[in-house]
């Protein structure tokens, strides 16, 4: 759970696509020091990933960090995403960890530190080292421990969801401004005036929406951008303590009516035959291919969506963020404070080689390419420049940053909170909306009361178990203006 609170998700849709790009391995070995310069190196460093649609930025990277260290050659290994933790975590046990390692997501990084897995790298990462990054880059109980830094953030906070538009669907639905590019939407209204033009130009032919869900996971996507656009922050696409509203330390899924409205707007373009009808049961994979030939006009879903549809050459698309009623989002996205990418193993036997290629991916210079390469978003600012993306659908995201902002931390109120285990609740709010979406639940309203109730006294029992060090009223930051970044101050 501490992982939860201290990292959020959604950008990274990264190592999904890792996981699908590598399915059928356990392990992939991807050595990347036979053919360079650094081959013949006085002193080789293992490092393991799990990038793999980013495999190409890696690759480059460690080209040119040997072409600059002769003496130290870098042998990757890509691991399968879904099985990394448990690899991990069975090197240490056998004594065999590689000498830099991207961090896994379990255990939680604070126990990563108590087992000892993990060098601090203090030694080298100095105030000065520290300096080059954004404000509140480093922060007790997220990337450093007992004041002592042992990783540090790569990525910035991303705009997570995106709603897709199909150009070719709506130049045929006759959706264009007077220059005859596409008329993307902005507001709820435009989005449902484009649903309606691209049901009755194809005459039903085509549909307005489509996704899917067989996952259980694609609904709460749509829920989750609308309700952002009305002023709610989230929280119906993550789990854990990130779906809270924090500015009342709650979750509010059955007391916030933004959530209601989406819910009843959905449910209005589905009466209206305006959704895919097949989404409930194919996969978001499946809902791409559909969407790229154009089966349907619109999708919601993140950054990942894209290499698969490069790879396909399709680029006939755009994409927008945070539709709200009235044109301007009243909430953003929102990611923590500080950040986890790679960490030292603290058994390598190469630790000054081993922080060198820590701090080369460090490098605003790295940082940079991950951008133009159509990766991601940096955590230096001045990366996250549209105009050195040459990929036009990428730019687009790029140009996005800006709704993307530090968010509240809790853990950084009080560290006693890494403690927390939440436990989960079921059924959750993408149980809750399938059930809607077919009709199996009636009463919408009582559901989401329902929900609301069982999540928040899964915290307050939580709360409790962590001891007198915790309290409900570290969660809540009446501060909180939803569209600005916030930051947090120890004690506050």
């Amino acid at each position: 759970m501490s992982s939860s609170i201290s990292r959020r998700s959604l950008l990274r849709g990264a190592a999904a696509l890792a996981g699908a790009s590598a399915v059928g391995s356990a392990l992939s070995s991807c050595s990347s020091d036979s053919d360079n310069p650094g081959s013949k190196a006085a002193v080789t460093i293992t490092y393991w990933d799990w990038y793999a649609s980013q495999a190409g930025w890696v690759d480059n990277e460690i080209k040119l960090f040997q072409q600059a260290n002769n003496g130290i050659a870098v042998k990757k290994t890509t691991q399968v995403s879904d099985k990394y933790a448990d690899l991990v975590s069975l090197a240490y046990r056998s004594n065999n960890p590689p000498d830099i390692l991207m961090v896994p997501k379990n255990p939680p990084l604070t126990q990563q530190v108590s087992q000892d897995w993990l060098l601090p790298v203090d030694k080298w990462a100095t105030k000065s080292w520290q300096s080059r990054f954004p404000q509140n880059s480093f922060v007790e109980g997220v990337d450093v421990f007992d004041g002592k830094v042992y990783t540090a953030p790569f990525a910035a906070p991303a705009p997570s969801l995106q709603l897709y538009i199909h150009h070719g669907v709506f130049k045929d639905a006759g959706l264009t401004n007077p220059d005859g590019s596409v008329l993307l939407p902005k507001t709820w209204d435009d989005v449902s005036r484009a649903a309606e033009a691209i049901t009755s130009k194809s005459g039903g032919k085509v549909s307005a929406f489509g996704f899917g869900n067989s996952t259980n996971t694609s609904l709460a996507w749509w829920l989750d951008l609308f309700v952002r656009g009305a002023g709610s922050p989230g929280g119906a696409a993550v789990g854990g303590i990130d779906g809270m509203d924090y500015r009342v330390g709650k979750w509010t899924f059955g007391t916030d009516r933004n959530y209601l409205d989406v819910i009843n707007l959905l449910m209005e373009w589905k009466n209206k035959g305006w959704f895919y009808p097949n989404s409930m049961s194919i996969n978001d994979e499946q809902a791409r291919a559909f969407f790229e030939r154009g089966r349907f006009g619109m999708t919601i879903g993140g950054v990942w969506n894209q290499p698969e549809w490069t790879k396909h050459k399709f680029t006939d698309y755009s994409l927008v963020t945070l539709p709200s009623p009235s044109g301007t989002p009243k909430a953003l996205f929102y990611g923590p404070p500080g950040g986890k990418f790679v960490a030292v193993s603290s058994k390598s036997k190469h630790a000054d080689e081993a922080w060198a290629w820590f701090d080369w991916l460090y490098s605003r210079e790295a940082g940079k390419r991950w951008v133009e390469q159509g990766q991601g978003l940096s955590v230096y600012q001045e990366n996250n420049d549209p105009k050195g993306v040459t990929f036009a659908p990428f730019a687009q995201y790029v140009a996005l940053a800006g709704t993307a902002v530090v968010g509240p931390q809790p853990t950084i109120r009080n560290p006693e909170l890494t403690k927390l285990e939440l436990a989960a609740v079921k059924p959750d709010i993408n149980d809750v909306l399938a059930g809607v979406y077919t009709g199996q639940i009636k009463d919408v309203q009582g559901a989401l009361t329902s929900l609301t109730d069982k999540m928040n006294q899964a915290l307050a029992d939580a709360v409790k178990a962590v001891g007198a060090g915790a309290s409900l009223t570290d969660f809540a930051f009446a501060d909180w203006d939803l569209t600005k970044a916030y930051t947090t101050k120890p004690g506050a």
